[in-house]
């Protein structure tokens, strides 16, 4: 593969899932992390990816990002409005952080009188903006890359909340392999979402379904909703729909 094709690659890797680590990167082109290692560090000093240690993450967890610097933001803005159907005055909000919950943000009505619970500093940067909702930030240790809180303490902290809803971005979901993710200590936080809410939500662009990272968040049962751009009949998404899950 070309450096060229690699770097095309990498980047829409990074836009998809937010995340990629080198070593997962390297499998997949088959080259060396070394030589995952230079493209990244080229990627970044062009300002298309930030480097981390370890791998590298979307443009997008810059705080205060636009929707135009958003992947799939068109797809995204429809799984918000179908979304945003689902929060009635005063609920208590439960959510993950990302793009996806962003346009979520975006879109919420004026009028709207709620709670939101996050770990997110660039969800609680967007429900900061809204008029009439109280907007609640679970801390503990910063993830620098991310801007989500995780450690002990949050995980101690969303036990204590009893979530009406939870709204959770999607970084890979499958009907057998359930919800997983690549990050560690954002799959603990996510599981005690998962835990501590009646009703979970999962947000995820098409383009992620039917894919499985390494670590699992949880089952495909513990799911109550999936929204994706899709219409809910698409055919894609049937065999979740035969799981039980409600389609949006």
């Amino acid at each position: 593969m070309l450096k060229e094709e690699r770097h095309a690659y990498i980047l829409h890797q990074v836009n998809l899932h937010n995340k990629v680590l080198s070593s997962h990167l390297s499998e997949q082109i088959q080259v060396s992390e070394d030589t995952i290692r230079r493209d990244l560090a080229e990627l970044a000093q062009d300002g298309k990816i930030i480097k981390v240690h370890g791998g590298a993450l979307s443009n997008s967890f810059h705080l205060g990002i636009t929707s135009k610097d958003v992947y799939a933001v068109e797809e995204k803005k429809t799984i918000a409005l179908k979304a945003v159907q689902l929060i009635q005055d005063g609920m208590f909000v439960l959510t993950t952080g990302g793009t996806t919950i962003a346009e979520l943000a975006r879109v919420l009505p004026k009028d709207l009188q709620a709670t939101f619970i996050t770990v997110s500093l660039q969800a609680a940067f967007e429900y900061a903006n809204h008029p009439n909702i109280e907007v609640i930030v679970i801390g503990d240790k910063l993830a620098k890359g991310s801007k989500i809180t995780v450690g002990g303490e949050a995980i101690s902290k969303i036990k204590m909340i009893r979530a009406d809803i939870c709204f959770l971005g999607n970084n890979a979901i499958d009907v057998e392999d359930g919800l997983t993710d690549n990050d560690w200590e954002v799959v603990q936080v996510k599981q005690a979402m998962v835990k501590n809410s009646k009703k979970v939500v999962v947000l995820s662009i098409s383009e992620k379904i039917n894919a499985s990272e390494q670590l699992k968040i949880c089952d495909a049962d513990d799911i109550d909703i999936l929204i994706t751009e899709l219409p809910p009949n698409a055919k894609k998404l049937q065999p979740y729909k035969k799981k039980g899950i409600q389609i949006l």
